[in-house]
């Protein structure tokens, strides 16, 4: 049995908890965050010890591997302190928010013999693997063009503080969102980005970018445009794929659906257990990968949605494009 603690009790903790416990091989022992009630609160429905200090709970003995839910500059010394007492993790997205710091990771774990898994949890929902086994069917041929096009909400007050610090968050929207984004049109388009295109806002009087849109190339000739918007009329969660033969949406609140030649397919429609079985799927895979497997999502593509999330940012101040290097991507 697979003893695991959540370090930050915060908006997924619980779906992690429950997934936990859909999972034959893996108990929740302890769930840590400063705010003892919030920790409480997660825990208390399995029975698991709270802690309000994370250093104390690695050195009490209670967990094999961590799931590490907290602000964004946290994760680094984190995942650093699980890997000094032999304790696996599952870090959430961003990685981290610079590329020192990812690889400071990466080393502690490796030199721990510890495995290190960063959660993508767009890999696991449904909509999206409906959208992959189109693909991976050949029945669209080649993808040419992506557009990805996600709402938000960054006004002052509308989340926790620690979003709209730069120092804590890594930044607004893109680092955040983004960094969904990124992950799920790199994973659909199939390479690397070799070159990238930004522009940002600050509204609301927000000290982080509320609002903003990329526009990358890949490796392989992929055009790829995301957008960000904050408080929108209505919620927005889009990708579009277009490809030789047709093309695919994909939205977690209503399903995917191809069009060919004039004729339209529903190859997902939405549930409500669509989310929570993403957590237990994300959670089940690193569990397989504590036991050897290869997990879904490689450190390389964690590390270069970070670098792109930098380079957006890059971009964003200078107003040119940023070429990105190879050497770490490939």
């Amino acid at each position: 049995m697979m003893r695991l603690g959540i370090i930050g009790a915060g908006a997924v903790a619980g779906f992690h908890a429950q997934g936990i416990a859909d999972i034959a091989g893996l108990t929740l022992t302890a769930v840590c965050d400063l705010n003892a009630e919030t920790a409480g609160n997660v825990a208390q429905p399995w029975g698991a010890s709270v802690y309000t200090d994370y250093q104390e709970m690695l050195t009490g003995g209670v967990v094999d591997a961590v799931v590490i839910n907290t602000p964004h500059s946290l994760h680094k010394d984190m995942v650093v302190a699980a890997a000094s007492h032999g304790v696996h993790v599952l870090v959430e997205k961003p990685m981290a928010t610079t590329l020192e710091d990812a690889k400071i990771m990466e080393a502690a774990c490796e030199a721990a013999g510890v495995v290190m898994v960063v959660g993508m949890i767009q890999h696991f929902m449904a909509e999206k693997l409906a959208l992959m086994a189109a693909l991976q069917s050949g029945v669209l041929g080649r993808v040419l063009m992506i557009h990805d096009y996600r709402s938000t909400d960054y006004r002052p007050g509308s989340r926790p503080d620690w979003f709209f610090d730069k120092a804590v968050s890594g930044g607004g929207a893109f680092i955040n969102i983004g960094a969904h984004c990124l992950d799920r049109s790199l994973w659909i388009g199939g390479a690397p980005a070799v070159r990238i295109t930004s522009s940002t806002l600050n509204r609301f009087g927000a000290p982080v970018e509320t609002d903003g849109t990329m526009e990358l190339r890949l490796a392989n000739d992929v055009q790829l445009r995301i957008t960000i918007v904050s408080d929108t009329p209505e919620n927005i969660d889009e990708v579009l794929v277009v490809g030789e033969r047709g093309t695919i949406t994909a939205d977690p609140r209503r399903g995917t659906f191809m069009k060919i030649d004039g004729v339209r397919t529903v190859l997902h429609t939405s549930s409500a257990d669509d989310i929570q079985n993403a957590f237990t799927a994300q959670l089940a895979d690193f569990h397989a990968a504590v036991r050897g497997a290869a997990p879904a999502v490689s450190g390389t593509h964690a590390k270069h949605v970070v670098e792109l999330v930098l380079a957006a940012y890059e971009s964003a101040q200078s107003g040119e494009s940023v070429e990105l290097t190879p050497a770490l991507v490939r």
